[in-house]
């Protein structure tokens, strides 16, 4: 059976119903769930494996019959481990429908399907007893409940009830425990996430209103690659402190709780930030120990995985400690969140930070940096100063943007924008068709600008946006009007990535275990919905290899209205690669550009340095993926942008059909 159902397209802004198929949800879920990034990462199947081999053997070693129950199966690997491990029975339990009968292909064709029991069902709706789900209750407890900020799946809560409901008192638990840590710093860098900075513009200074400088942000976690924030970004001001430990083989509590950690400060500093992660230790012993420590911890070889990375917390406020001065950091947690606080002096616990500006409900932690990326703002104030006059009258389109203000400091004597600045920033709550020459005095607009930046937009073409309001505003522009930015291109190249290849990769075999329906049912999903999209990820944090040359694949004319017909480029690349990386470069004046992919060209090695303020658009490749930068492949590409659908399409494949003599 389908469905219509209602979207806002990102590009066009225009409500649309789509006809959907019943399971479109479902599939677009497992196409963008990276599933197979956890079945790459071998350390942890392996110290999983360890570790459970190990608390089958205490159990036996007791005189028991080993139940197992496994939490959050997914694929069924950990039950598998368990029973080739000597487990007697195990019962694994999967929440999501399409997984969990992924789950049980993946147990009936390993041969396991008379020790595994696969229950689609939330743990906390599992029932014990002659007639129900488990017979019996457990004496191991095996579960993967963990995000990035350890508790944010809600681990709590099903470990609770599991231990009151659904394991017996004496029952082993895989992991055994975990433990948090946390180190204070300063960093200019990170700080820039949080809260918006004085901006210098033309030689003046735009300092932040009191509200937004004083309020205490989003206390949701930063979640990032961490090991891609090199060291020389900030200034450790303590040590690394053990905050809190979670024994996961007795009964757990998901209630409110607070740990503080004692220290002397190491150095002069503004106390900004919190880094943050945490440890596996899946024995008793803590001999097997699964940590997602960043790699500038440790001298063993970096370790890959995308599922878990580290947190970054954002205190209240900053605050000045003095190398030698006695100080408490505090971790509260509730049953999914963590929250930091730096105690100098003794003060009851602070409450959930809550933002109270409105400004982090608008802005996400990526827009706070790009706003305060001087280097950035210099190239608009250029811009601006070169197109601007005193009579000109703005109008600026781009979401929670500085530009209106910009413009006004530089001397134009109206703008029109959503930022206030008493009667110099006129607000206007209207879409672009809608506006009339009334909403300007009767005069005609002679400078549109835009960064372009919009909430809604998800991949970098999604900008365009900006393309379609200028034309729905054609006949309110003087017939000279400036348009800031002129032209935008698209720009690609392909890239060799060091890890990110895995969360598309198949997996095959994984442990010994042949996992090949998870592949087959995510590469359906792939078909059904995304076989020819690209996805969103933020290239700074995943490390990367350019293999050809940055490359301009299509240009958008801003100074004309949008093309009635569709726009298409046909091309090839030489070299095999993992896909293609893709990016906007606007052309604010003839000779000045921002880009929202490489600020830098790619070095002789190949080398990437991206920006922190956007998500640039990725292509994988359906290709054999260890076959990276094989000598003399092509790379051949097609992409149409659709003026009515407000999207590009692409077919990116490679040809390597003359390597086998053909």
């Amino acid at each position: 059976m389908k469905t219509f159902c209602s979207r806002t397209n990102p590009t066009t802004g225009v409500l649309e119903w789509v006809e959907q198929c019943e399971d479109y949800d479902y599939h677009q879920e497992i196409a963008r769930s990276s599933y197979a990034d956890m079945l790459h990462d071998r350390d942890r199947n392996q110290k999983y494996y360890v570790g459970i081999r190990a608390a089958v053997a205490r159990v036996k070693a007791r005189g028991e019959k080993v139940i197992v129950l496994d939490i959050g199966t997914g694929t069924g690997l950990l039950s598998m481990m368990a029973v080739t491990a000597g487990a007697d029975f195990c019962y694994a339990v999967e929440v999501f429908k399409p997984m969990a009968e992924a789950a049980q292909c993946i147990v009936k064709k390993n041969g396991f399907s008379g020790k595994i029991k696969i229950i689609n069902k939330h743990s906390t709706d599992v029932t014990v007893g002659p007639d129900g789900d488990m017979e019996t209750k457990a004496n191991i407890l095996i579960t993967e409940l963990f995000d990035t900020e350890l508790i944010g799946e809600g681990a709590l809560p099903s470990y609770e009830h599991a231990h009151q409901n659904l394991v017996q008192e004496r029952c082993e638990a895989v992991p055994h425990r975990a433990t948090v840590y946390a180190q204070l710093v300063e960093s200019e860098l990170l700080w820039s996430w949080a809260q918006l900075q004085p901006v210098e513009v033309g030689g003046a200074h735009l300092v932040p209103p009191p509200d937004v400088v004083h309020c205490a942000g989003a206390h949701s976690v930063c979640d990032i690659q961490l090991s891609q924030v090199s060291p020389r970004s900030f200034t450790p001001l303590g040590p690394v402190c053990t905050m809190f430990s979670v024994d996961f083989s007795k009964l757990v509590s998901s209630s409110f709780q607070s740990h503080s950690s004692q220290f002397v400060a190491q150095s002069d500093g503004q106390a900004q930030v919190v880094l943050s992660w945490w440890d596996l230790e899946m024995d008793p012993g803590g001999s097997i120990v699964c940590t997602m420590a960043p790699s500038w911890t440790y001298t063993v070889p970096e370790k890959w995985r995308d599922h878990w990375m580290q947190s970054v917390y954002f205190l209240p406020e900053e605050s000045r400690v003095a190398e030698g001065e006695q100080l408490s950091l505090t971790v509260c947690h509730d049953d999914y969140s963590l929250w930091y606080s730096l105690q100098q002096k003794p003060r009851p616990l602070p409450s959930r930070p809550c933002c109270t500006c409105q400004a982090h409900l608008v802005w996400n932690r990526p827009r706070f940096g790009e706003l305060n990326d001087q280097r950035r703002t210099d190239s608009y104030v250029r811009a601006l100063r070169s197109v601007l006059k005193e009579d000109s009258v703005c109008l600026s389109i781009s979401d929670g943007s500085l530009l209106p203000v910009f413009a006004h400091m530089l001397g134009s004597r109206k703008l029109l924008e959503a930022n206030s600045m008493k009667g110099a920033v006129e607000m206007l709550g209207l879409r672009p068709e809608q506006l009339t020459t009334n909403d300007f005095g009767e005069q005609q607009i002679s400078v549109l600008i835009g960064e372009p930046y919009f909430s809604t937009s998800l991949l970098p073409w999604h900008s365009l946006f900006f393309w379609y309001c200028r034309t729905a505003l054609a006949s309110l522009l003087q017939p000279n009007a400036t348009i800031m930015p002129c032209s935008a291109t698209l720009h690609m190249v392909a890239v060799e990535f060091k890890d990110l290849w895995r969360i598309r990769a198949p997996c095959g075999t994984c442990e010994g275990f042949d996992v090949t329906p998870m592949d087959e049912m995510v590469q359906r999903s792939l078909d059904f919905c995304e076989s020819h999209e690209a996805e969103p990820h933020p290239l700074w944090e995943y490390p990367c290899r350019a293999l050809t040359p940055s490359t301009a694949i299509m240009t958008f004319d801003f100074t004309q209205q949008l093309p009635q017909e569709p726009i298409s480029i046909q091309g090839s690349l030489s070299g095999c690669c993992h896909g293609v990386a893709l990016w906007m470069e606007y052309h604010l004046t003839d000779d000045i550009t921002v880009s929202t992919g490489l600020i830098r060209p790619v070095s002789e090695q190949g080398e990437c340095e991206w920006t922190r303020h956007r998500k640039q658009g990725v292509y994988f490749l359906r290709t054999p993926w260890e076959r990276s930068g094989e000598d003399g492949a092509v790379v051949s590409y097609s992409f149409t942008f659709e003026p009515g659908l407000g999207d590009i399409k692409m077919n990116v494949s490679v040809d390597t059909s003359f390597n086998d003599g053909s």
